[in-house]
Formats: C-alpha cells, structure tokens, sequence
C-alpha cells in the first residue's frame, strides 16, 4: 500500500533506512491487520456455510467492513489532531478486538454483521494509524518502508486461509485461528507500551489549502487497486467452489493467491531500495494483474484457474503501498489528510464494487459479475496516468514560479 517527492524527513536521513522500535512496532502490528483482512473472505465463505445466506448478503458484510473505511477516511484527520500517536494506535487496535469478539462469538446475521462492521472500522483505523506512523518515521523512504511492512501482511494473506482451512473441521473451529491476532496485540502491547513514538509532521505555517491533485490521484489509484485486490479476495473462493471444489478445498487453493502478493512484496522490497523505479513498478504490476486475473477468469482447468491467481498476487501485491506512497509524498507535512482520503476513496470503492459484483452474482452468476475486475484495473491505469501528468505540471508551477 514511488519516489517520493517531498523534502527529506530529519528522522530518516536518505541514505540510512533504520528499523527501529517504531518500526518493527508497526511492523508486527500490521501482521495482525493483514491476518484478519485475508481472513475475512475464507471466514465469510465459511459462516455462508452456516447460515447460508446469498451472494448479496456476502456483498453486505464486505460493505460493512469497507463501511469502516469510509469512517476512518473522514475521522482520521480530526483524531490523529487531537490524539498522540500510541493512543491512536493501541485505542484502534482495542475497536478492533472489540469488533472480532461480535464477529467470532456471534451466531446470526445481526451479530457477525455487526462484528464485521466495528472490525473494519477498528482494524482501518489500525493500518491507517501505522502508514502515518511509518511515514513519520522514515519520510522519503516510506515507500520502502510501506512496501517491507506488506511483506508481512502477504505473510498473513497466506496464513490465514490456509489456518481457517486447516481448522474449520477441526474441533477448535475456524474462529480460533480468527481470533488468534488479539492474542498477537496483547503480546505488543506488552511490549511495547511505553516505547516513544515520532510526532506526526505537520505543516509549518499558516492553515493547509486543498490537496495537490496528484495526491488525489494517487489516493483514487490506492482506492482502486484495493477495489481489484477485495473483490477477488471476498469472491475468488466463491468462483472456485462454482468449479466443483468444496468449501475447504477452495480456500486452500485460493493460498496461490496469496503466495504470489508474498513473492510480489518481497521482490517489490528489493526493487524499491533504489529510487526512480516507482512507475516501472506500478505499470508491471498492473500488467501482471490484467493477466493473472485473465487466467483465472477463463480458465479452462482449475490449474489454469490456479496459476492465475499466483500472478494475479505478483501483480497486486504493490499496488496499494507504492500508490499510498506516493500519495503521501505529494502532500508533504499533510500525510495524515492524504493517508485518510487513500482510506475513505477506498472505502466507497470497497463498499461498492463488492457489494455490485454480489447483486450481478445474483443475476447472471459469478463468472459474469467478475466483469467487474478489468473495469477496475482500467481505472487504475487511467489514475497512474493522469497522476504522474498532475505530478510533472505541479513540478513546472514549482520551477517557473
């Protein structure tokens, strides 16, 4: 979730990237983030199982999650003012825990709908917390920063389908690997309660005007791409089961998915320890989802089906952090602004095309509602496009004035 453009932080001196308590805080933080929004699609798969509810109604509760989204995007300005940063972020890791407790222990559509709700308001507040604390952290290196914190979260995208998988019939059940990321944050919060965080950046004088439109853009391609990212996750497993496969085994062959966002964030945290390869990255990882989402869509075989998936995740496994990178850096001294509108223009997609895709599931099926996804992809190039032009016209203000 580039090369950033904004003036060199005095906490990260360009040529020393350091990983500090900071860091690794947040780090691990984002592991227990990851493990539930990875989870959350195999976890819905499984409760449909239970109370066998429509394609619509697993539209419902990927909004209400994405519902989240939208309250973090339009709150966390205003919060992350008024809060310190550890209070930010141990109070949204709390919202969160509060939310898996409805989700997990519930036993009805009211319940797990609502635990799904305040989890993603929780758990969007979290990962929004820990981009801006990243970012002040690290400055113009956040986009490496942001890209290694994702190599974690693919760790998880694999984990938790293959833990829910595993234990669904098992005599513990798949909640208790759901709720394994609460016992996680206790641990850090352990751990690292008393550790000083970096003040958030702030911009020096006078009061912010608007956003710089590139930091629209960038924001409206982070939005996007985890528009592409969720609708796959949230149906991709659904899509599978139409081939024949049962619950379980598709969850697990949906891991191919998630092995490849692994591999794509490891290979990304290598690329981006050189600057100046931010769109080559961004348009190979956009190419990459185009074909793997190809593959999987038509696929004559479930190999075939399976093997796109895998390139489908080397593809989307950059696209939200460099894009949220790069939003970041083109409001210098406002990330916490830029960071909460990449949330709240990806909560209404989130909301949206989720939700669209489960409604034309309905009524001419899944393969059909998929239709979707390359629509979405489109939208991404037509952002990077235009952002890197908003980016070079704001350069040429900047030298001619």
């Amino acid at each position: 979730m580039p090369t950033p453009t904004a003036s060199t932080s005095p906490r990260a001196p360009a040529a020393t990237f350091v990983r500090g308590g900071p860091t690794v805080l947040s780090y691990a933080a984002l592991l227990c983030f990851a493990f539930w929004v990875y989870g959350y699609g195999p976890a819905l798969s499984l409760l449909r199982d239970e109370l066998h509810f429509s394609y619509t109604m697993l539209g419902v509760y990927t909004a209400a999650w994405s519902a989240g989204t939208v309250v973090t995007g339009l709150l966390f300005p205003t919060i992350a003012r008024r809060l310190p940063r550890a209070t930010l972020l141990w109070g949204s890791a709390l919202l969160a825990v509060a939310g898996l407790v409805l989700f997990v222990l519930g036993r009805g559509v009211a319940t797990t709908l609502a635990g799904g709700a305040v989890l993603g308001v929780g758990g969007t507040m979290l990962l929004t917390a820990i981009q801006s604390l990243l970012s002040d952290t690290h400055g113009e290196q956040r986009d490496r920063a942001l890209v290694e914190a994702n190599i974690g979260a693919a760790l998880c995208a694999v984990a938790a389908p293959l833990a829910l998988g595993a234990m669904a019939g098992g005599p513990a059940g798949w909640r208790t690997a759901f709720a394994l990321p609460a016992l996680a944050l206790l641990a850090l919060f352990v751990r690292f309660r008393r550790l000083p965080l970096p003040p958030a950046s702030r911009v020096e004088s006078g009061r912010p005007g608007p956003l710089p439109a590139a930091c629209w853009l960038y924001a409206g391609l982070a939005a996007a791409s985890m528009a592409v990212e969720f609708c796959l996750a949230y149906f991709g497993t659904e899509e599978l089961k139409d081939t024949g496969l049962t619950t379980s085994a598709a969850v697990l062959a949906m891991s191919s998915h998630y092995v490849g966002l692994l591999v794509g964030r490891v290979a990304g945290s290598v690329a981006t320890r050189r600057p100046g390869r931010t769109t080559r990255l961004l348009w190979a990882s956009l190419a990459a989802t185009a074909v793997g989402f190809g593959l999987f869509w038509l696929a004559p075989a479930i190999w075939v089906a399976v093997v796109g998936l895998f390139v489908a995740g080397l593809g989307i496994a950059n696209l939200y952090p460099l894009a949220v990178a790069l939003s970041l850096a083109a409001a210098p001294g406002r990330e916490d602004q830029a960071n909460s509108r990449s949330q709240l223009l990806g909560g209404i997609l989130v909301v949206t095309a989720p939700y669209l895709l489960g409604r034309l599931a309905d009524s001419v099926g899944l393969t059909w509602a998929f239709t979707i996804e390359p629509v979405l992809i489109a939208l991404c190039v037509l952002l990077l496009v235009a952002g890197r032009r908003a980016e070079r016209s704001t350069a040429s203000q900047a030298e001619g004035a």
